[in-house]
């Protein structure tokens, strides 16, 4: 039965969105109702639910995501994001550009979370694709699948590094083991899939996108690099820094303080204003007023996210996750490919990929010592199963079909499709290293 009300409450806001042509905001607060009133949950729960669900994932994301459309604006109107193409280009090439944005993926993906590097890289990925009349999906799918593959399979990411203390797996090896799935499966759902994708119609944010400038105008490589990559540079620096510091020491709050995505980001943005901004002669005005563009043109999609969460909320609060995932857990199969299809089905029903991987991690703890599997492995396999079929109740799916703007059934083939891609390989990798330790 709780099967059939996750699937109704999933057609719900189906039905508002393409049938009756709502706004996916409105359609998201109006299929979370239904849902928390079909799960049972009290009213004045539901409403609870839907709050704290908005807030709680719009309280993570809104300093990111708005400081990130800042930032991207400003290195698309300097000419930052032009010099970095070109200099791509003249590495790889055009025949090679999947390969080249499929490495800048898997390198920054490393140490940023996935909302972070999504928000800074997609705006180089928009940028090759106008400067070179690539098409926007076909450029932006590799480093996208890179992104997804660090954030469910590798440390420091919240829900693997999770894992690994809760299956008292070796982080190190966990690391280790990750690299070799990761690399494959990123080939496999980024520059092998993007050619299937060619004929996708996208026309992306236009805040992202700056007429070619002449190439005395663009600032430096060395300056646009750095400017561009400061986050990611700040994020390896502070974490390093902070698993080398005692939390109880002085310096422990500090570091903390600063390790902070939304700080690290407001930093950045600020030295951004100076090294792209300020510096190079223009006034106070002018970069407030690309920020305020920048804002504009992401208003809806921090709506949207936050209609997302409020969704998951409610399924997290009616204990459809637990539910699921004791109704799977007496199957009979081998148990990195239950712990798979645990997470797999969870993440397809609530959305997130971080609480269907922790979800799944409390069913199956109990039974690690007791199942004779590599607890390495297994915190790979949930990590793959975590990112199953990404589609309307997930927050990544929204921020993807409205950065790029493509539509709904383009979303799903483009998407959705890359997101099973990675999902299926990362489980045959977990299975093939099983045969060897």
């Amino acid at each position: 039965m709780t099967f059939l009300l996750v699937l109704l409450s999933i057609a719900i806001l189906v039905l508002l969105i393409v049938w009756a042509k709502l706004n996916p905001f409105l359609s998201f607060l109006i299929a979370s109702i239904a849902a928390g009133m079909m799960l049972g949950l009290p009213p004045d729960q539901v409403a609870k639910s839907v709050q704290k669900g908005m807030g709680g994932l719009l309280g993570d994301l809104v300093i990111v995501i708005v400081t990130g459309a800042m930032l991207g604006k400003l290195v698309a109107e300097s000419g930052a994001a032009q010099r970095i193409a070109g200099f791509l280009m003249k590495i790889f090439g055009e025949k090679y550009i999947t390969w080249a944005m499929a490495f800048t993926g898997l390198i920054v993906g490393i140490p940023l979370f996935y909302n972070v590097g999504f928000v800074l890289l997609v705006p180089l990925a928009f940028t090759v694709s106008y400067q070179f009349r690539l098409p926007a999906v076909y450029v932006g799918m590799p480093l996208l699948a890179a992104l997804s593959v660090t954030h469910g399979f590798l440390p420091p990411h919240p829900s693997p590094a999770a894992l690994v203390a809760q299956f008292e797996a070796n982080m190190g090896l966990t690391l280790f083991y990750g690299f070799l799935i990761a690399i494959p499966t990123i080939i496999i759902a980024g520059p092998l899939f993007a050619p299937f994708l060619k004929n996708i119609k996208s026309e992306p944010l236009k805040t992202f996108q700056a007429e070619p400038k002449p190439e005395d105008e663009l600032p430096g490589i060395g300056n646009s690099l750095l400017t561009a990559l400061l986050p990611v540079f700040l994020l390896v620096g502070t974490t390093v820094i902070s698993l080398n510091t005692n939390p109880e020491d002085t310096l422990g709050p500090f570091v903390g303080f600063i390790a902070d995505p939304g700080v690290v980001m407001l930093v950045s943005l600020l030295f951004a204003t100076f090294s792209l901004g300020l510096g190079r002669k223009q006034k106070m005005t002018q970069i407030m007023n690309i920020y305020t563009e920048a804002t504009k043109d992401v208003s809806m999609i921090l709506l949207i996210v936050a209609g997302a969460g409020a969704l998951k909320q409610i399924f997290t609060d009616s204990g459809v996750s637990q539910t699921i995932a004791e109704s799977l857990q007496t199957w009979d199969m081998h148990p990195l490919i239950l712990a798979w299809l645990i997470t797999s089905v969870i993440r397809v029903c609530v959305g997130s990929a971080t609480v269907a991987g922790l979800t799944t991690a409390g069913i199956i703890a109990p039974l690690v010592t007791t199942m004779n599997v590599d607890p390495n492995l297994l915190v790979l396999s949930i990590g793959a199963g975590s990112l199953m079929f990404s589609h309307f109740n997930d927050g990544g799916f929204w921020m993807y079909k409205e950065f790029f703007n493509v539509s709904i059934k383009d979303t799903i083939k483009s998407w959705s499709l890359m997101e099973t891609i990675v999902a299926v390989f990362g489980l045959i990798g977990v299975l093939i290293l099983d045969l060897f330790v």
